[in-house]
């Protein structure tokens, strides 16, 4: 038998920042069966790095409920903006001023040392040198756990902290250049099916392995977090299971149709050679995982819809 949840979010009101990206939109579609009113405010009607936040905006459109949804997308091609925005925190600061019941801050695992023993367990946080592709959205992140358990400590707010490995599925950004690797593998073996194109080129050796994990099964883990988990420490969102960059590879094409030839690029890099996360604190009756064909299933026709949309 199911044990009650700790929280029920029927009748609140929760805000999820970030609501039109692929994480957020997530979110948003499963609380959609959580009984709760969603609250969502675009970029343009509030500045989430606006310095006077927490007077102007926040309290006034989020009057009881929060949670935090955002992604940026990783890039070499940091500006200090990047970093001082994500740094300011000023929607962390603003739920602890307006009294918020429950916040969610969502991170990634390139929080962790290039050099991690796998797979990386919540406690090695902060145990060698990061990733320098993307060192500066790390260090934004860092920052942002350590401020929830700074407000948690101090003013016990119930502010917990999540860390998903690779995300893909619907919402994703195709992007030909800025975009995570399953969206970019569809996109590419997308383009090579319909332009007869005999090869799909790929960097690296194709032997890094890597953990995805789908969507939808990330936004059932979140809620399941906002209703039960309640500890001081963040947590680690995985599938369980790695495969390697070429066996993902294969799986696009063939959910693609594409059935051209793979090439890989060793003169590309190829980052770490393996990333999987371990969740230390697990619970049985935790959401369940989507099955990986179906799941990339999903997400190509999401493209393709999106494709459709554009012309």
């Amino acid at each position: 038998m199911t044990e009650p949840p700790i929280i029920d979010l029927a009748n609140r009101r929760v805000y999820v920042a970030g609501h039109t990206g692929m994480a957020g939109s997530a979110i948003v579609r499963r609380l959609g069966r959580e009984g709760c009113e969603v609250l969502t405010v675009s970029h343009r009607d509030l500045d989430l790095t606006g310095r006077r936040l927490r007077r102007a905006g926040l309290p006034r459109r989020i009057p009881t409920g929060h949670r935090g949804a955002w992604a940026e997308l990783l890039s070499t091609a940091v500006t200090p903006l990047f970093l001082v925005d994500n740094l300011a925190m000023n929607v962390i600061r603003a739920s602890s001023a307006i009294d918020v019941k429950k916040l969610l801050f969502l991170g990634s695992s390139c929080i962790f040392s290039k050099f991690a023993k796998q797979p990386i367990g919540e406690n090695q946080l902060l145990t060698g040198e990061l990733e320098p592709t993307n060192e500066w959205y790390a260090v934004a992140k860092i920052a942002g756990i350590k401020l929830c358990v700074a407000y948690r400590r101090q003013y016990g707010c119930d502010f917990i902290s999540a860390m998903p490995t690779n995300l893909y599925g619907p919402g994703d950004n195709y992007h030909p250049q800025h975009t995570h690797v399953v969206a970019a593998l569809i996109r590419r073996c997308h383009e090579a099916k319909v332009t007869w194109t005999p090869t799909v080129n790929v960097w690296g050796t194709g032997t890094p392995r890597r953990e995805f994990l789908y969507i939808d099964d990330f936004a059932d883990a979140c809620v399941f977090l906002l209703k039960n988990y309640l500890q001081t420490e963040f947590i680690n969102l995985g599938f369980g299971k790695e495969v390697t960059i070429g066996e993902l590879a294969d799986a696009v094409a063939d959910v693609v149709g594409y059935g051209g030839k793979i090439v890989y690029d060793k003169s590309k890099p190829a980052r770490r050679a393996r990333c999987s996360t371990f969740r230390a604190k697990r619970r049985s009756d935790g959401p369940q995982r989507r099955r990986c064909r179906m799941a990339s299933s999903s997400t190509y026709a999401d493209f393709l819809n999106g494709a459709l949309r554009e012309r």
